[in-house]
Formats: structure tokens, C-alpha cells, sequence
């Protein structure tokens, strides 16, 4: 029986529309969805094979990161 694991997800609006997706954590996660609830989707399932991938290789899993801030800052323009 495997433990779950909960992971801090970051959703940016994408260009084109939809979402991408990154894991703080596993920063060799970057996916998309069309949609919040797809790129949600995306993520779990890249999370998942990570992991998996991460443990056939004896590769250490790591934990969640801490919880992120977000702020914006106003620079000048050139």
C-alpha cells in the first residue's frame, strides 16, 4: 500500500490560453490543460510518474515545499 503525497501545484495563465503547470518541488514538472481542472489532471498524472520514476531509479522523493508567497512588483519600464 503506498502513502499519498501532497504537492503545492503554480497555475499560470498561458498565452494562448489554458494553464501551465509547475511543482515546486519536482522542478522537472511542467505541463499545460486547456482548462484549470485539465492542467490539474495533467500535473497529478506527471506527478505520479515522477515519482514512480524517481523510485525506480533510487532517486530520493522529496517532500513538499514550504507554502509559496506570491507578490507582484512594479519596475520602470525602459
Amino acid at each position: 500500500m503506498s502513502a499519498s503525497r501532497t504537492y503545492t501545484v503554480i497555475l499560470e495563465p498561458a498565452e494562448e490560453g489554458g494553464y501551465v503547470v509547475r511543482v515546486p518541488a519536482l522542478p522537472e514538472i511542467v505541463t499545460e490543460g486547456d482548462t484549470e481542472e485539465e492542467a490539474l489532471a495533467m500535473a497529478q498524472d506527471a506527478i505520479e510518474l515522477v515519482i514512480e520514476s524517481r523510485h525506480e531509479r533510487g532517486e530520493p522523493i522529496p517532500d513538499d515545499v514550504g507554502d509559496p508567497v506570491v507578490r507582484k512588483l512594479t519596475v520602470a519600464a525602459a
